[in-house]
C-alpha cells in the first residue's frame, strides 16, 4: 500500500503542474482541429442488437474493425443476415467494394467482432472472428493481395476457407479478444486472451509469412490482490491496445479485473482497477516494466502479475467503475498515452451501478508519459454521457484527439502540453449508437480521422453502418 501512495502523490502533483512542452511540439505547430469531409455508408442494414451495452459492428477494443494499408481502406462487420463481411475502397472514394468470407455470426453476443491484420512479409489480409470465451474462427486472403489491389479484383476466389484454427494451430478453446498488430519486419502478431473474464492469460501468437507460432502466454490470472474490503486470488489483465511505436518498441496499458465481487464497496460496481504500463523491446518476447525491470517472459514461468513491483501507473481502487480496454497511442517520440475513464471520486467513494453511475458522472482522463519520463494525468473536461469507451489517436504534430461515444471529438494541444482539451466536433448528424471503431493505420498515412459508427436502432432492428472522415491538420 506504500507503493501505491507514493504513486499516488506523484501522480497528483503532475495532475496540477503540466508540462508546458511536450519535447516535440514547436511554436509555429497548428493546434487540433478536425474539418468533416464525408462519409459512406457500408451497409444500410447491418446486423443489430445490444448486448454488453454495445453493438458487434461497433467495439471500441476491436484491432482492426477498420484499417489503411497502400492507399486503399478495409472494413468489416457483420449483415442483418448475419454474414462476414469485408469491404475496401480507394482512400477517399465513396463506393465500397464487399466480400462474404464465408461465415456467419454464431450468438447475439457484441463481444464477437471481427478484427483485422496485414501480414506485410506476404501480402495477406487475415481475420479473426466470432470468438468470445469460445473457439474462434480465421479467414486469410491470398498472398499479394494487399500489395496490389489495384490490380487485384475484390472476390470471394481471394480468400480462403473459413478455419477453427491458424492454419492448423489450435490456440485455446477459451479464446477472446483477438488484436493484430505487425511487427517492424513485417510479421504478424495476434494477441488474445486465454479463458474467462476474470481470470484469464494474455497470450501471443505470430506468423512469419509461412507459418503461426504459438509464443505463449504473458500475464498471470494468479496471485492475492486486496482492496479495503476483501481479497482476491484470480483475475485477468485487460489490455487498452498492443502497439509498436517507430523505434519497435511495443507497448500495452491494461487494467485489473479481479474474479472476487469482495473487493468492491457495492456489488453493483465493477471490479476493476489500477491503470498499469509495460513494454517490450523483443517483439513481445520479454515484457518490463516502466522502470525497465524484467516483469515477465513470453512462454515462460514468469509472468507479468499483480503482485509485480512497478506496474501501475495510475492507481485506483476498485470503487469507481474504471473501465477495462479504453484506448492508447504513441506520439512521434515514442512516448506511450492511453484514454482512462472512470467516475472521480468528487461523485461518490462508492459507485453501486457501474452503467448508471459512468453514464451520470463518468469522466475521461489522458494518461501519457512527459519528455521527462514522468507520468501525466489531465482529466479532459467533457461528460461521458455513456458507460462506454473513447478512442484515443495522436496526429503529425502530437496533438491529442479523444473520440467519444456517439463520435463526439474533443482534442488538446502538445504546446500546452496538452491541459487545453475542448470539444471540436459534437456529434451532430450522426445518430450514433455509442462505441466508435477508429482507424488507427491511416491517420499517419494521410492525415485524416476516421471512423466507422452505427446508426441507433430498437431492439434487433437493422441499421445503417457508416464510415465518416475528418481532416486533421496537415
Amino acid at each position: 500500500m506504500h507503493r501505491r501512495t507514493l504513486l499516488a502523490a506523484a501522480l497528483a502533483g503532475a495532475v496540477v503542474t503540466p508540462a508546458l512542452a511536450s519535447g516535440t511540439a514547436r511554436a509555429a505547430d497548428p493546434g487540433p482541429s478536425v474539418t468533416r469531409t464525408g462519409t459512406t455508408t457500408l451497409d444500410s442494414q447491418a446486423i443489430f442488437f445490444v448486448s454488453y451495452d454495445g453493438l458487434v459492428n461497433n467495439n471500441a477494443f476491436q484491432k482492426n474493425g477498420l484499417l489503411t494499408y497502400k492507399g486503399y481502406q478495409y472494413a468489416v462487420w457483420y449483415t442483418a443476415d448475419r454474414n462476414a463481411v469485408v469491404g475496401r475502397r480507394a482512400l477517399g472514394g465513396s463506393t465500397w467494394s464487399t466480400v462474404k468470407v464465408g461465415h456467419t455470426l454464431r450468438y447475439n453476443d457484441s463481444h464477437n467482432v471481427i478484427s483485422m491484420g496485414v501480414s506485410k512479409v506476404d501480402g495477406r489480409l487475415h481475420l479473426n472472428m466470432d470468438s468470445h470465451s469460445d473457439g474462434f474462427t480465421y479467414v486469410k486472403s491470398v498472398a499479394g493481395l494487399m500489395d496490389n489491389p489495384a490490380g487485384l479484383s475484390w472476390t470471394a476466389s481471394r480468400f480462403g476457407a473459413p478455419q477453427a484454427t491458424l492454419d492448423g494451430l489450435a490456440l485455446t478453446s477459451q479464446f477472446t479478444y483477438p488484436q493484430f498488430v505487425s511487427t517492424p519486419e513485417g510479421k504478424l502478431q495476434l494477441s488474445y486472451r486465454v479463458a474467462v473474464s476474470g481470470n484469464g492469460r494474455n497470450a501471443l501468437a505470430e506468423y512469419d509469412g509461412t507459418k503461426w507460432t504459438n509464443l505463449g502466454e504473458w500475464s498471470a490470472s494468479t496471485g492475492t490482490y486486496t482492496s479495503e474490503h476483501g481479497s482476491s486470488t484470480a483475475r485477468n489483465m485487460y489490455l487498452h491496445g498492443i502497439d509498436y511505436d517507430r523505434n519497435g518498441r511495443l507497448h500495452s496499458f491494461f487494467t485489473w479485473r479481479e474474479q472476487n465481487g469482495a473487493v468492491m464497496c457495492n456489488g453493483g460496481g465493477i471490479t476493476n482497477h489500477d491503470t498499469g504500463y509495460v513494454y517490450s523491446d523483443d517483439r513481445g518476447r520479454t515484457w518490463r516494466n516502466n522502470a525497465g525491470t524484467v516483469v515477465g517472459v513470453t512462454g515462460g514461468s514468469d509472468k507479468v502479475s499483480v503482485t509485480d513491483a512497478g506496474l501501475v501507473v495510475d492507481p485506483l481502487n476498485p470503487d469507481h467503475s474504471l473501465m477495462n480496454q479504453e484506448s492508447q497511442f504513441t506520439d512521434s517520440a515514442g512516448r506511450p498515452h492511453a484514454i482512462i475513464s472512470y467516475v472521480p471520486g468528487r461523485f461518490g467513494q462508492c459507485t453501486t451501478n457501474y452503467v448508471a453511475d459512468r453514464t451520470a458522472n463518468g469522466r475521461a482522463f489522458h494518461v501519457r508519459k512527459n519528455a521527462s519520463g514522468t507520468w501525466q494525468k489531465t482529466e479532459i473536461p467533457v461528460p461521458l454521457n455513456s458507460s462506454q469507451r473513447t478512442k484515443l489517436i495522436l496526429d503529425k504534430y502530437d496533438n491529442a484527439y479523444a473520440v467519444f461515444p456517439f463520435g463526439r471529438i474533443a482534442g488538446a494541444s502538445a504546446a500546452s502540453g496538452y491541459t487545453d482539451w475542448k470539444i471540436l466536433f459534437d456529434g451532430s448528424g450522426l445518430n450514433a449508437f455509442g462505441e466508435v471503431v477508429i482507424d488507427e493505420t491511416r491517420v499517419a498515412q494521410d492525415g485524416v480521422l476516421s471512423f466507422m459508427y452505427q446508426e441507433k436502432s430498437s431492439g434487433t432492428t437493422p441499421s445503417a453502418l457508416h464510415v465518416t472522415d475528418f481532416r486533421l491538420p496537415a
